[in-house]
């Protein structure tokens, strides 16, 4: 067998080509990026034509993976935690279509907010559209959930979410390659009205997907991904998901004393639970993110059992699991190492030398210097660091695309004047509709997007936005001579700050587009460019 060394984002990525993917939808956001980096950068996948193009954003890649899978392909839409909430109105309503294709769903989530806006635990989501969710231990049990997750998908013809966590998506370990599968054949679904979600259809395909649930179970508990380990000691019995598993054999390299159940597909095997539970005097509860199996398993009311966990606070709420948690929460010692060296001491997060964001700030503030501050709105990327010294530009950073809609929001309050700085990609993201709404209603809102021709936070892939941005503006109705495109440079400066308050005192919408390549791509660009002169 072939092996290979794979980080687990990775190794969801080669299982699916290996499984007869025929495209990948996802739009960047860590910790889930490297898995569509790895198909595109994969030669066997260009030479077979598998889709892997980024997508404008993650409701827009769920919907394309859907409809792949309506042509009976093997499709994959792939996200971070926060992007399944811009995707769940077509992932939820494609548990009610359901598959025709294979159809996985994979969503990484981040404990502890090493990049995200919350640490919300996409395993409520899968619960919420009905449908199977696998939560895979390590990197080889991460490569077989692509295969076995399409094959579960097509036999009840459903999607199937695959959820990891960053320390799974960015780790490595060996994997074992299985036999390519060859791409299905292209394949209209049997019931030509089965996703046309029309009352009457809706409800019978949603009776369709009650009736399934049971099946749901009873593949949980033949599973691969959940196993029943019985041991001496049933003073303690132990349930661990997914890569919290891990954590606890850390623990006991010589194997677990108590019985353990580890879990990685739900819902959860309901017989399992109750084995574990009527053997054992206590339970603990290691998983990774909110309580969610630990909710269902105490009930409302019932209190029967003595299950232990997040919320009786033997395992903290809030942040990712490691094995010294896991070890606090089973007694044992904790094993403390060196004091960090102060070289590797987390230092604040800053713009990089160079960065175009760096001037547009400077300009931004010149520009509102004599006005009270709080009026500035701001997105999600780098540019998202102009919270921070030394700028202090930015109020606000929730979602990807408030910036506009909040602005629109303060303007209609009375606030005057209210900017919205937003990334290219973030725009053609999600702020295009918030633009609509302030041009619909002639808002007195001025939109600096901030262009770097790239989607900068998470690796400079491909931003859609590119070479667009005026014709956007100009198409959702911004007033041509109020769309305006200026250089951050230095030597622009002083003009860049009279652009900028000229658009700010405009009594309608305005957009400022501030283009100037990131600094990061730049160099790849210029690398690439003296590497082809000399060939």
């Amino acid at each position: 067998m072939k092996r290979m060394l794979l980080l687990g984002d990775e190794a969801i990525a080669q299982g699916a080509l290996d499984a007869g993917l025929s495209g990948v939808y996802a739009y960047p956001g860590t910790p889930s990026t490297e898995i569509t980096e790895y198909i595109q950068r994969s030669k066997e996948a260009r030479e077979r034509g598998v889709h892997s193009d980024w997508s404008a954003n993650e409701k827009t890649a769920m919907e394309a993976a859907l409809g792949m899978s309506y042509a009976g392909k093997r499709a994959m839409a792939c996200m971070k935690h926060v992007g399944l909430n811009v995707a769940a109105d077509g992932f939820v309503n494609a548990g009610i279509t359901g598959a025709n294709g294979g159809l996985l769903v994979v969503v990484a989530d981040d404990p502890s907010m090493h990049s995200s806006q919350n640490e919300q635990d996409s395993r409520y989501y899968g619960k919420f559209a009905l449908v199977p969710v696998i939560e895979p231990a390590d990197q080889q049990e991460t490569y077989t959930a692509a295969s076995y997750g399409f094959d579960l998908s097509e036999k009840y013809g459903t999607p199937v979410m695959i959820r990891v966590t960053t320390r799974l998506a960015h780790s490595r370990a060996g994997v074992e390659l299985m036999e390519p599968k060859p791409e299905n054949e292209l394949r209209m679904p049997a019931d030509k009205r089965q996703f046309v979600l029309l009352p009457a259809i809706a409800r019978k395909n949603y009776q369709s997907l009650l009736g399934k649930q049971a099946a749901f179970e009873e593949e949980s508990e033949s599973s691969p991904f959940n196993s029943y380990q019985d041991a001496g000691d049933t003073s303690l019995g132990i349930i661990t998901c997914g890569i919290a598993y891990n954590y606890l054999m850390e623990n006991y390299p010589e194997g677990c004393p108590h019985p353990v159940l580890k879990i990685g597909q739900y819902p959860a095997p309901r017989a399992m639970v109750k084995r574990l539970l009527d053997n054992c005097d206590r339970v603990l509860i290691l998983e990774e993110g909110a309580p969610f199996l630990e909710e269902q398993i105490r009930g409302l009311l019932d209190t029967s059992y003595k299950i232990l966990g997040r919320l009786d606070g033997t395992v903290p709420r809030a942040g990712e699991l490691n094995p010294n948690i896991v070890a606090a929460s089973l007694g044992m010692n904790i094993q403390e190492g060196m004091p960090k060296a102060e070289i590797v001491r987390p230092r604040p997060p800053e713009l990089c030398a160079g960065c175009p964001h760096i001037d547009s700030y400077h300009a931004l503030n010149e520009a509102l210097k004599e006005l009270e501050p709080g009026r500035v709105f701001s997105d999600i990327g780098c540019y998202t660091l102009g919270a921070l010294a030394p700028f202090h530009s930015i109020n606000s950073c929730v979602d990807m695309g408030a910036s506009i809609t909040m602005a629109k929001g303060a303007s209609d309050a009375g606030l005057f004047p209210a900017v919205a700085v937003i990334g290219d990609s973030t725009f053609t993201h999600s702020g295009m509709t918030g633009l609509l709404d302030a041009v619909i209603e002639n808002s007195t809102i001025t939109v600096m997007i901030v262009d770097n021709e790239t989607t900068g936070m998470t690796g400079g892939q491909a931003s859609a936005a590119r070479g667009r941005l005026e014709d956007i503006c100009s198409g959702i109705g911004v007033p041509k001579e109020h769309i305006k495109v200026v250089e951050p440079l230095k030597k622009n400066h002083e003009m860049n700050v009279a652009t900028i308050k000229e658009e700010l005192y405009y009594r309608g919408v305005s957009v400022i587009i501030e283009r100037r390549e990131c600094i990061q791509t730049l160099k790849i660009s210029k690398k690439l460019a003296k590497e082809a002169e000399k060939k």
